[in-house]
């Protein structure tokens, strides 16, 4: 009876498993963006989901103008290493998978486009697009190249044609690229691709054989976290470099008014954002240094009042500073000079503004509050002897003095101590004022 039990439990459980993998589903990411961190780990975190759901394929959808190199080389491993078919699809029509993307385009199990995409112009670059010196530029060159023969030759595409995307940053359209065989297919939509891969079998980068059966099948499309949402926003060079500037002056203005707490605030998780994101893209440690110094011109242009040739000096400092902090491949990886011009300017008007207000107000005589009473002038209301009553400000204060003062008379505040005040005759501050000067 009991091993009944258990056979037909076993007969159950295979059939339930013979049937989920009959209809096990696509998992599809879109990648949108340049190739950064983010979109590394997307893609990372994609093919775990892929093979947790035991997918049939991963679709990734890619439209891309390249990016870091160190990215593009995470994504080539995971996708070489994939545990389920990876199939890369460049779309939508009018736009393309260039540089970074192309290697990644060529390093899928199945690479397709759809008409009017492009893809190629894969030469390496300087972060800051300036030419190299001959010597790395081939060093870098001859290595980017070996990178595309790895694994281009086992996918059984065009070595040749795809090597000279990176030896002379050749691009293709996507009639070109299926001519040459650089991508397999020709796609419109996903369900065109999807049955033109109907029973084709796929050699794998490991040499195992793979028949694909998607039409029909559910498509999951595998969202982005919250985080990633978050990260892939702030990464934007653009946007970034506006924090360090809000960063520093929204510390400054708590330094200055200790206990104000919002600008505190505001500043240091300014601060930390920036400096966790920028720990994502290539930098320059000296732009940091740059920006930080021009903060230091412009609160000595406050100081000394130099008619602005200090404040020009920050402002050209923290421009150069913006400008050269991201050191993108691309230039959609760079700070564009017009959001630096259109930061750097007003930010330094307006801190120099905001600092020569603040230098002023220290330099100015106290006019609040107990020490704002100091030197003021009230009228004796009750007689000084030497304890008594004078009117000041509309209202009675106890005070005392060394002189005997009668009602009417005219005293000076010179010192506060418990709300009581010290006062003098008005005439007698006047005579002693040369003494005491």
């Amino acid at each position: 009876m009991s091993r009944n039990f258990l056979l037909k439990i076993v007969v159950a459980a295979g059939f339930f498993l013979a049937t989920c993998a009959a209809h096990a589903d696509v998992l599809k990411i879109v990648v949108d963006d340049t190739i950064q961190p983010i979109v590394a780990e997307r893609v990372d975190r994609a093919l775990g989901e892929a093979k947790h759901i035991h997918a049939d394929a991963l679709l990734i959808e890619i439209s891309t103008p390249g990016g870091l190199m160190t990215s593009m080389e995470e994504i080539i491993h995971k996708i070489l290493d994939a545990p389920v078919p990876v199939i890369i699809y460049v779309t939508p029509s009018g736009n393309g998978a260039s540089s970074a993307g192309f290697f990644i385009l060529e390093s899928a199990d199945v690479a397709a486009m759809a008409p009017g995409t492009n893809t190629g112009a894969a030469h390496p670059v300087r972060g800051d697009g300036v030419a190299m010196d001959p010597v790395m530029k081939e060093k870098l060159e001859n290595y980017a190249a070996s990178l595309m023969r790895s694994y281009v030759g086992k996918r059984g595409r065009n070595v040749e044609v795809a090597e000279s995307a990176v030896r002379y940053s050749k691009s293709f359209t996507a009639d070109e690229a299926l001519a040459q065989h650089l991508v397999d297919y020709i796609a419109k939509d996903d369900a065109d691709l999807f049955r033109q891969l109907e029973g084709k079998t796929i050699t794998r980068f490991d040499g195992s054989k793979v028949i694909l059966h998607l039409v029909g099948k559910p498509i999951h499309v595998y969202e982005t976290t919250v985080r990633e949402q978050v990260l892939s926003f702030l990464i934007n060079p653009n946007l970034m470099v506006l924090l360090f500037p809000l960063a520093m002056l929204a510390l400054w203005a708590e330094f200055n008014h200790p206990g104000a707490v919002v600008p505190g605030v505001v500043g240091f998780i300014a601060l930390l954002l920036a400096l966790y994101v920028l720990n994502l893209v290539p930098y320059r440690g000296i732009a940091l240094v740059m920006m930080l110094t021009a903060f230091i011109l412009f609160a000595l242009e406050a100081k000394f009042q130099a008619h602005g040739a200090i404040a020009t000096g920050g402002i050209a400092l923290l421009l150069l500073g913006m400008l050269l902090l991201v050191d993108g491949p691309i230039p959609e990886m760079r700070v564009k000079i017009w959001t630096a011009i259109a930061v750097a300017i007003p930010f330094g008007l307006i801190t120099v503004f905001l600092m020569n207000l603040a230098l002023r107000a220290r330099r100015n005589k106290v006019v609040t509050g107990e020490q704002g009473l100091i030197g003021e002038v009230g009228v004796v209301v009750s007689a000084l002897t030497p304890a008594g009553k004078v009117l000041l400000r509309g209202a009675l204060w106890n005070a005392v003095s060394a002189f005997n003062l009668d009602v009417g008379q005219q005293v000076v505040v010179r010192r506060i101590e418990n709300l009581l005040l010290h006062v003098e005759p008005v005439s007698q501050a006047v005579t002693l004022s040369p003494a005491g000067s």
